[in-house]
């Protein structure tokens, strides 16, 4: 079973897919969607919804787990641009079937750093060992998205397999729908469009920089 986590944003979008097999879970594959800010609102979500639509056809993931959206009194416009992308992302699992899970933010730090209110780099470290990445990701984006699938991933291999579905940020079993599971052997960190520092290549997971 492969869980897809995604960090949101018009701009670097962060994604990170974990396979579920045994009790460890184990990193596929994580990067960072890029969509250029030049371009118009209206262009941005259809390149986004294009992006995620497509990691949804490359892999067979199960479930897709997402951060709740929460809004801070100074920063009003960051909290509608990422409805904006959450949107999206939700548009495109639901009409590729795929279920999708919220998870709040402090149950995502608190799980992989044991602080409910960790600093970026406490999560980019937490998410090197658990994935056991020689050094952090560099991109926050990253880590975050890595740190999301692994939450979800965890809680799922706890409940034994079920899926796990998020309401008034409190997660609940339900039955889950047949699927099928495919395993693949290790792939690459990497960032769809090319490198933040504007190189184009795959990584292999032991090469964190992100």
């Amino acid at each position: 079973m492969q869980i897809l986590g995604i960090d949101p944003g018009l701009h670097i979008t962060g994604y990170a897919v974990v396979n579920v097999s045994g009790r460890r879970p184990q990193l596929k594959e994580a990067g960072v969607l890029r969509i250029a800010a030049r371009r118009s609102l209206p262009e941005r979500i259809a390149d986004l919804y294009r992006q995620v639509a497509e990691l949804l056809g490359e892999f067979n993931v199960a479930h897709v787990g997402v951060e709740q959206l929460y809004a801070h009194y100074k920063h009003p416009r960051t909290a509608i641009l990422m409805g904006h992308a959450r949107g999206v992302i939700l548009l495109a699992a639901t009409q590729a079937g795929v279920p999708v899970v919220d998870l709040p933010s402090t149950l995502v730090k608190k799980t992989i750093t044991g602080n409910g209110h960790a600093g970026k780099m406490q999560i980019q470290r937490a998410v090197a060992a658990l994935c056991r990445l020689e050094k952090p990701p560099l991109s926050p984006d990253v880590a975050d998205a890595i740190a999301i699938a692994w939450v979800l991933a965890t809680r799922i291999t706890m409940a034994s397999g079920v899926k796990l579905q998020s309401g008034d940020g409190q997660l609940s079993v339900v039955k889950p729908p047949p699927k099928r599971i495919r395993r693949n052997g290790k792939a690459p960190l990497r960032v769809r469009g090319g490198r933040l520092d504007g190189t184009t290549s795959r990584l292999t997971a032991a090469d964190s920089a992100l």
